[in-house]
């Protein structure tokens, strides 16, 4: 008899094969179940019975260990029906150890029995699997877990809160074994009950504020705060590769909770930070921060400067969460001129008032006029060329440069010598009116009917009206109402 026991650790592979081969020697069985009471099954359940060997592949993988194997089986058992030989891990096993053993497993003795377990099954050789029966053992749900640790500490007298056993499940990921090794490290502590902190503190996962603090600064862009958390981790004492994984589960549970709006582990008040956190980015956002900590920790272990990476890392990902809503806004737009120039936007009429139509043909000639009067060109040196600014700016209104155009609107212009040309913006220049018009393309684009219109070539340079400088804040509403300067009522149907 070949038997073959597939499946994660800790879901009972052993066990089963231990229980197998009291099974198949006991004196007494009952429906196929060993008794537990006989000799075999006791010599068994103490290990002192010879007829059954466990051998741990891990640490017994040359080919004299398999040797040993092939020369005993000839013998007969000494007390019991059958030899019985448990492998564990058998996939630990050199080639030339299942070369060896190949022969024995081909033809094996009536009064012998092999039971292979292991982990990772696609490392066996066919010519091993196919003469084996194959069980597979599958991981073990929360649910039954609690029960069986429930059973545990009752029998043991072990106080612990149902919140403590719901964590404990989750951590085991599905391995019983490592359920019972938390709960028992937890008894060792002098407390009149597991609770779950006492279990996060254990197992070593970081204060939750720490974690959900950080997170919560990295969709806000907020970098002070983030470096101010990692200080306070690094003066706790906690190791930054343990931290860092944690804050990517958490994300991950964020994600988790945004998509199906429900998670585990987590008690009322923590489920509450995690939905104020999950509305502050999309699931895009939520996604990419993952990767970006993801590529960090892989970083961060071949790093000597882990604490510079780190914090480096954290302030990178603060900065694309902010990239990544001007880009959002910058695909608003896209969206808007691929409507305009497919001409799919339905135009809302007015035919309430003469006056309401009036000014639906007017507007764009006053907006024209408008432009130029605001654009008459300041020419500070003597002997340059005027240039027709708004005439440049019709020019990209009716060539489908849409952008451009609304971008330009209510721009006027300043050459300084022969090579610069100054766009000022009198009601100031907006961080996302700044990289449209320094956009590769745009800028080729503005560039062509500039040339085309003065025949020369020019440097140029974007100023702000106001300020005299570019450090302004993103606003939204401000590039909407360039559009607005088409001169027409329009409603973008989704």
């Amino acid at each position: 008899m070949l038997i073959y026991l597939i499946g994660g650790r800790g879901t009972g592979k052993t066990t089963s094969a231990k229980i197998l081969a009291r099974a198949v020697n006991c004196l007494n069985p009952q429906d196929g179940e060993p008794c537990n009471e006989c000799e075999i099954c006791k010599e068994i359940l103490d290990g002192s019975l010879t007829d059954v060997v466990e051998m741990d592949a891990a640490s017994n993988n040359g080919v004299e260990d398999v040797r040993s194997i092939r020369d005993e089986v000839n013998f007969l058992p000494t007390k019991a029906k059958y030899r019985v030989y448990i492998i564990d891990e058998v996939h630990m096993l050199s080639v030339a150890a299942f070369n060896a053993l190949l022969k024995t497993l081909e033809e094996p003795p009536e009064h012998v029995k092999f039971i292979l377990a292991t982990t990772e099954p696609q490392k066996i050789p066919t010519t091993i699997l196919s003469r084996c029966q194959r069980f597979d053992f599958k991981k073990i749900t929360n649910e039954n877990i609690v029960k069986r640790l429930k059973i545990i500490c009752k029998e043991s007298n072990i106080k612990i809160t149902d919140e403590a056993l719901e964590l404990i499940s989750v951590l085991s990921e599905g391995a019983m074994r490592d359920g019972i090794s938390i709960l028992e490290r937890c008894s060792q502590e002098n407390v009149d009950e597991i609770g779950a902190d006492l279990v996060k503190e254990l197992v070593g996962i970081p204060s939750l504020e720490y974690i959900s603090k950080i997170t919560k600064s990295i969709f806000e862009g907020n970098e002070i705060e983030a470096l101010e958390v990692i200080d306070s981790v690094i003066n706790d004492g906690k190791d930054l590769n343990n931290f860092l994984w944690e804050v990517i589960k958490y994300i991950k549970d964020v994600l988790v909770f945004k998509v199906s709006g429900k998670l585990s582990v987590y008690n009322k008040e923590e489920l509450e930070e995690i939905k104020e956190i999950s509305e502050l980015a999309s699931k895009d956002k939520i996604l990419n921060t993952i990767y970006l900590l993801s590529d960090l920790e892989n970083e961060i272990k071949w790093s000597n400067q882990k604490t510079i990476m780190f914090q480096t890392g954290i302030i990178k990902a603060c900065s694309t969460s902010t990239i990544d809503g001007l880009e959002e806004l910058r695909k608003k737009v896209d969206d808007l001129e691929n409507k305009l120039n497919s001409g799919n936007i339905p135009v809302t009429k007015t035919p309430v008032k003469q006056q309401v139509k009036l000014e639906e043909n007017v507007a764009p000639k006053k907006a024209e006029q408008a432009t130029s009067k605001a654009s008459k060109p300041v020419d500070n040196n003597s002997g340059n060329s005027e240039i027709d600014w708004a005439n440049i700016i019709n020019k990209l209104k009716t060539s489908g440069k849409v952008r451009l155009y609304t971008s330009l609107a209510n721009t006027k212009v300043n050459q300084q010598g022969d090579m610069i040309l100054e766009i000022i913006f009198p009601n100031g220049l907006t961080p996302f009116v700044r990289s449209l018009l320094e956009d590769s393309s745009n800028k080729k684009d503005l560039t062509d009917i500039l040339i085309s219109e003065t025949g020369k070539q020019w440097s140029i340079r974007l100023v702000d009206g106001k300020t005299g400088n570019n450090q302004i804040k993103p606003d939204e509403s401000k590039a909407k109402s360039n559009i607005n300067n088409l001169g027409i009522d329009i409603n973008i149907i989704e």
